[in-house]
């Protein structure tokens, strides 16, 4: 009998396998922190015997080298893809014995990248799992300009043609495995459900279901901006990762976090947005442990700034680290734990800026002038409808735009309230007086808001 156990990156929206049978197992697209896939091993008590990339990734660093390096491993990468160090090249058709009865086929799937690969894991011939990368995913794509904008229409094309690839060459009952689709922004959108087959994408999948050039022309219309850090994901990569540090960082004093906020480098605080905002070390920025923390701030950071992490405790602390080594955010500058009392100088009061409702809002506006309403969510969700009237500068821009957004008591709101809470922080940090709507955007029309569609 095979398995496949799912390693979950939430924070970054990926999945990592790990599939075998009683000896011996295969790891597709393994995240930068291999401790935790030798971990699923262990329980499993099976060996590595291959590790695979169906790509070489945009949106993560990878953990494919150090893995195979500790393992023994052999190492699979698509022959197309350029990188300097040593590995075995796999193209299509290519297959490998995993363990008794299980073997696993390459199947070149470009779109989502040039030299994307899937693998088929089959038992005793049988295939019974598709690992789909960026290719095939649960009612979509990977996205397809992510290489190079010259290529996007290409690329696109060639992703339609690959969905199409794996559905003819499959039976309707084997699962699909994809890495991307669960909150990563390799994905063209994201994924209708947490499971799926052949058979199911069939029926829904638009790539399955449309003819090319409604696909393409649909793909292409719906891409959203690509996270800056992206830029810098696949060229670490293709040179090789050096393995991670998860050692504790040197602890700041209070007086360090001040000489870092006063040099310029980025205080980040991990805490809820709602205890941020009740009190905190003025000029710091919030960027919630437990919030889609490596995506936002690797993306909002200026590259190679060095970071300073504030947090309530010691595991918040390790968490973080682990999330921010998977974008190449490899060791924090500095940090703490506990909370502002024990970060701020003698004499230094907390900042704090209040955090309030639509409703709350709408009660405002009816009665007051000098309100500024701030939308942070990306072009896509807005166009779903507006507070009229709003200014829109979506959250990963506002760093770089703060003047844009005109005087007065500004009312920051996102979806939900995270991406506000990151908004809000970056404007009290500049000086300006901000109020952190934490409230679910529904909730604007049912407190009477004007909201625009269309």
């Amino acid at each position: 009998m095979f398995f496949v156990d799912t390693i979950e990156l939430e924070g970054l929206g990926n999945r990592s396998y790990l599939a075998g049978g009683e000896r011996s197992a295969v790891v597709v697209d393994p995240p930068r922190d291999v401790d935790q896939v030798l971990a699923v091993a262990a329980r499993r008590g099976v060996r590595i015997s291959h590790v695979v990339e169906t790509h070489i990734h945009n949106d993560y660093v990878t953990g494919g080298p150090e893995l195979a390096r500790v393992t023994g491993a052999v190492y699979l990468i698509p022959a197309g893809a350029h990188v300097s160090f040593a590995r075995t090249p796999v193209a299509d058709g290519d297959t490998v014995d995993v363990d008794t009865g299980l073997t696993l086929a390459a199947v070149a799937t470009p779109g989502h990248t040039p030299h994307h690969t899937a693998y088929v894991l089959a038992e005793a011939g049988r295939p019974v799992a598709a690992f789909t990368g960026g290719s095939l995913l649960i009612g979509t794509v990977g996205r397809p300009d992510l290489v190079e904008p010259r290529l996007t229409e290409q690329l696109a094309r060639a992703q339609h043609a690959s969905a199409r690839r794996l559905a003819d060459a499959l039976p309707d009952d084997t699962a699909v495995l994809p890495t991307h689709g669960f909150g990563s922004f390799c994905s063209s959108a994201q994924a209708d459900g947490d499971s799926t087959t052949i058979g199911k994408e069939k029926a829904g999948n638009a790539a399955l279901t449309v003819d090319v050039d409604t696909f393409v022309a649909d793909l292409v219309a719906g891409l959203e901006d690509v996270p800056a850090y992206y830029a810098h994901m696949g060229p670490a990569n293709a040179a090789g990762p050096a393995p991670v540090d998860l050692t504790p960082p040197s602890l700041a004093d209070p007086d360090e976090i001040a000489a870092r906020l006063a040099a310029g480098e980025w205080v980040v605080d991990l805490r809820n947005r709602v205890a941020f905002a009740r009190g905190h070390v003025t000029g710091s920025f919030n960027f919630e442990a437990d919030g889609k923390l490596a995506t936002y701030l690797a993306w909002l950071i200026p590259w190679g700034k060095p970071v300073t992490l504030l947090a309530e405790s010691a595991e918040q602390l390790a968490s973080a680290q682990r999330e921010l080594v998977r974008v190449g955010i490899d060791r924090p500058a500095a940090a703490a734990t506990g909370g502002p009392a024990s970060w701020l100088r003698d004499g230094e009061s907390a900042a704090s800026f209040p955090c309030a409702t639509f409703a709350e809002l709408a009660a405002r506006e009816r009665g007051r002038d000098g309100i500024v309403v701030l939308d942070v969510r990306r072009a896509s969700e807005r166009a779903g409808g507006w507070i009229e009237g709003s200014v829109h500068i979506p959250v990963h821009q506002l760093h770089g735009r703060v003047g844009e957004v005109p005087d007065g008591t500004v009312w920051v709101h996102c979806a939900g309230g995270m991406r506000a809470g990151i908004a809000a922080s970056l404007l009290d940090a500049y000086g300006r007086r901000v109020v952190a709507v934490d409230d679910g955007f529904a909730a604007a029309t049912e407190a009477g808001l004007s909201v625009v569609t269309g």
